[in-house]
């Protein structure tokens, strides 16, 4: 990527308040647990949301400690897949009002939007695929988040909405994700009204991948991540990167673009190598390295 996406992990010093120094911000809470958890085993990172008591609210400190979680040697071959989950009933209900007021002013309302636009972006920008796994409420920013998701699994008690308009304060920024994963005029009844939608009618709709039993979420979402740990890391990362760039072009210039990466993926040494173990009926062995058999 154009610029360098190793970060430092977020660092916890037990004082008599929590202290997390996330990049070069300071900030402190009186909660004991901190704002995001951070686990990772054979290739697949688990962020999971941890601020039940506010709703996992989109605070700027919790996009800052999601961005770090995100970030974080987001380049190793060792990541493969990142999944973003949530403790307790809501998954998300978007920003924190409480930092919306007159009184925290013009500035910061600005750094809030832009903390959330890039984290939104990083999530599809980065190289791996980004899972949402989300058992409840999903709404606002929170809705924004799992629209930018790569894949959503979602249980049968889930529910999406965007109901800003009905506390003053129109979701413009959600409806950027949204909008770009469901069609025009449902985006704009979710908008208009703030009535929640179903997962059933977020799976009619685009916004999520499967709807599952809330006891088989956590097998099914699994199921997911690991098949990606299958596959080849810079073939996934070339194509999830493809998808994304021809996604914003017309026909042609998407098939132009396209076609030009096929060529690429067929240069990479891994993508060759998937192709003689297919002739050879053999199960192929992958480097997970970007580099060219050919030029």
């Amino acid at each position: 990527m154009a610029r360098s996406l190793l970060c430092r992990a977020v660092d916890v010093v037990q004082l008599s308040r929590l202290t997390l120094l996330t990049g070069t911000r300071l900030y402190s809470q009186t909660q004991t647990e901190p704002l995001t958890v951070r686990q990772q085993n054979n290739g697949i990172r688990r962020i999971i949301l941890n601020n039940p008591k506010k709703r996992n609210a989109l605070s700027l400190s919790m996009l800052e400690s999601l961005r770090e979680n995100i970030l974080t040697d987001v380049d190793s071959d060792d990541l493969r897949v990142i999944i973003i989950s949530a403790n307790g009933p809501v998954f998300s209900s978007g920003h924190d009002l409480k930092e919306l007021t007159s009184a925290q002013g013009r500035e910061y309302h600005t750094q809030v939007f832009q903390s959330c636009a890039e984290v939104m972006t990083l999530v599809q920008d980065i190289p791996v695929p980004v899972i949402a796994m989300v058992n409840g409420v999903a709404t606002a920013a929170g809705c924004q988040l799992v629209a930018s998701c790569d894949v959503a699994v979602a249980t049968e008690k889930s529910t999406f909405a965007t109901p800003g308009v009905n506390v003053g304060l129109f979701c413009s920024t959600p409806a950027v994700a949204i909008g770009r994963a469901v069609p025009r005029k449902v985006a704009m009844e979710m908008l208009f009204t703030g009535t929640p939608i179903s997962a059933r009618d977020a799976l009619l709709h685009g916004l999520i991948s499967k709807v599952v039993p809330e006891e088989r979420l956590e097998e099914e979402t699994l199921a997911i991540a690991r098949r990606v740990c299958q596959a080849s890391r810079p073939v996934v990362a070339l194509g999830k990167a493809t998808f994304q760039r021809q996604m914003a072009q017309g026909r042609d210039a998407a098939y132009a673009t396209a076609s030009k990466v096929m060529v690429d993926n067929l240069a990479l040494r891994d993508g060759q190598e998937g192709i003689r173990a297919f002739i050879e009926k053999r199960k192929p062995v992958w480097s997970h390295k970007a580099e060219k058999a050919h030029d």
